[in-house]
């Protein structure tokens, strides 16, 4: 028996391949996240970049305890089981009247993952409004086959490596506005794309990647994950150390380790080698 979603709604998401906006979170709890990240990029040169974009649960205990949250993995539970594994946390940040966008994409081209039912959990922590450049989707294109996509490495492309799907019908698009506090979920395979901020507002939304265990890495003989419920009968993934604190040594040198490997699946079957900021 689902734990949140009703079993229309189960169906729509696999139908479909993602659910709109439902609330995670009080909008002041998401006001005091969004205060922690803007007070850490205060700190630290501006906003973040490189390898401080991804696996952040690995050094802010307020995100670990976040990728954890009850509201969120029984949502994730009602969609993959109840054995669960965060994959990567990542953040998507659009400055205020920034040109950067998101170009038409799947993920599963990319991640090197074995699976189809890694889910993305994506929450906003400031308003995901079309006038900021919130996600849109193409419904049903997880079912389909994969998509052709090119590498443009475009400078304003938020995107590792540019990769972009041509010819994709925007008529048939639907954009997933969310508000502060809510989040949206998506299929691993689903087309999704992203226009810029034409607002005055930072446009900030956290990803998270829900996987279950039995799910292998296939561009690296390394990778890691986080146990955030259940069991792990597989281990496929090393499992992440949860941070006792802010920037815990043993999970900052954990997430040091997690650079290199991360830049390798991103960049795998490429000869590019710097990793994109």
């Amino acid at each position: 028996m689902a734990k949140i979603l009703t079993g229309s709604q189960v169906s729509e998401f696999h139908k479909n391949g993602f659910l709109p906006a439902f609330s995670v979170l009080p909008s002041d709890q998401a006001v005091q996240l969004r205060a922690n990240l803007e007070s850490f990029e205060a700190e630290n040169d501006g906003v973040l970049k490189g390898s401080l974009r991804f696996k952040n649960h690995l050094l802010f205990k307020w995100l670990s305890d976040l990728i954890r949250s009850p509201r969120i993995l029984d949502t994730v539970e009602d969609i993959i089981g109840p054995d669960i594994l965060v994959w990567s946390t990542d953040w998507w940040i659009k400055e205020a009247n920034s040109p950067q966008f998101v170009s038409w994409h799947q993920d599963s081209q990319y991640w090197g993952l074995d699976t189809d039912k890694l889910v993305t959990v994506w929450i906003a922590l400031s308003p995901s409004t079309i006038q900021s450049g919130c996600m849109r989707v193409l419904p049903g294109s997880h079912q389909g086959p994969d998509l052709t996509h090119e590498e443009t490495y475009h400078n304003d492309n938020m995107l590792t490596r540019g990769q972009s799907i041509g010819h994709i019908d925007e008529d048939k698009a639907v954009n997933l506005v969310v508000d502060t506090g809510q989040a949206v979920l998506f299929a691993f395979r689903i087309a999704h794309a992203s226009y810029p901020n034409q607002t005055d507002d930072r446009r900030i939304g956290l990803a998270i990647r829900y996987i279950p265990p039995d799910t292998q890495q296939q561009y690296s003989e390394q990778d890691s994950a986080a146990l955030v419920r259940g069991t792990d009968n597989y281990h496929h993934f090393e499992l992440e150390p949860e941070p006792r604190c802010d920037f815990d040594p043993v999970a900052v040198a954990f997430h040091k380790e997690t650079e290199e490997i991360r830049r390798k699946i991103l960049y795998h079957g490429t000869k590019w080698t710097t990793h994109r900021t």
